[in-house]
């Protein structure tokens, strides 16, 4: 393959269109053309070919916005909803290409990502990275015992298989939890397996970014120095770490 080619579902989300799974799929769906034909899943593209989304053109160069926003209990990560139910782009500036980076259920609430940037989302969501993602769990049947933290940490048996180890620790009356995989409603299918039902779940970290200055709904956009300790955690100074990590403690217990 030609240096300057690419697959066209990495040009579409290069280009802040959608995230490359999104993007295969207005491909499959017959929505996207190259040079005024159907393009086909696979298909690689130059820089000198015309690309377009719905007759839309696809533009080179993007100046890509990403916003963390205190997702609400009871709104839907998805970007419309056709029973009309409230979804995190609600309240949101209006801006071509934005969509939430992976997902929290709808009874779930705290930091969400959502971003133009089709690379960064990859970067986020893919098992390969291994970023974490901390959740805070208020369950019932008290505070779970040493037995049910090892097994919590040694993988529980899920109908899609046995979770990879999580990070668990005591807090009030539930748990912290951290994860580098991200399966649907994970926190609270693991909780039920072992026998304590989750009342409310908040999510309060992704990779080296804190849900920290925001309320409920309320959303900021983040500059160049959130984006870096967000992919780069370890590299976040001890101070500023420990810092984080109290006022997180103090906010949720």
């Amino acid at each position: 393959m030609d240096a300057e080619r690419e697959r066209l579902q990495k040009r579409l989300a290069r280009s802040g269109v959608a995230s490359r799974r999104a993007a295969e799929a207005l491909i499959e769906a017959g929505r996207v053309t190259v040079n005024g034909v159907v393009a086909t899943l696979g298909q690689s593209v130059d820089p000198a070919d015309e690309v377009r989304v719905d007759g839309e053109p696809v533009g080179e160069h993007v100046q890509h916005v990403t916003y963390a926003l205190y997702k609400p209990r009871g709104v839907l990560t998805t970007a419309a909803d056709e029973r009309g139910r409230p979804t995190v782009l609600d309240g949101l500036p209006p801006t071509p290409g934005l969509h939430p980076v992976g997902r929290l259920d709808r009874d779930s609430e705290g930091l969400l990502l959502l971003t133009t940037d089709g690379d960064l989302t990859l970067r986020l969501t893919h098992p390969r990275f291994g970023h974490e993602k901390v959740y805070r769990a208020w369950v019932e049947g008290g505070v779970p015992d040493e037995r049910t933290l090892d097994q919590l940490e040694d993988g529980v048996e899920l109908e899609d298989g046995v979770t990879s180890p999580a990070q668990v620790q005591r807090a009030g009356r539930g748990l912290y939890v951290t994860l580098t995989e991200g399966r649907n409603r994970q926190v609270r299918r693991m909780l039920d397996a072992v026998g304590h039902p989750v009342t409310r779940l908040v999510r309060v970290r992704i990779g080296g970014l804190w849900l920290e200055g925001l309320e409920s709904g309320q959303y900021r956009e983040l500059d160049s120095r959130d984006l870096h300790d967000l992919l780069n955690p370890r590299l976040v100074p001890d101070h500023v770490w420990e810092r984080k990590a109290r006022l997180t403690r103090e906010r949720w217990g």
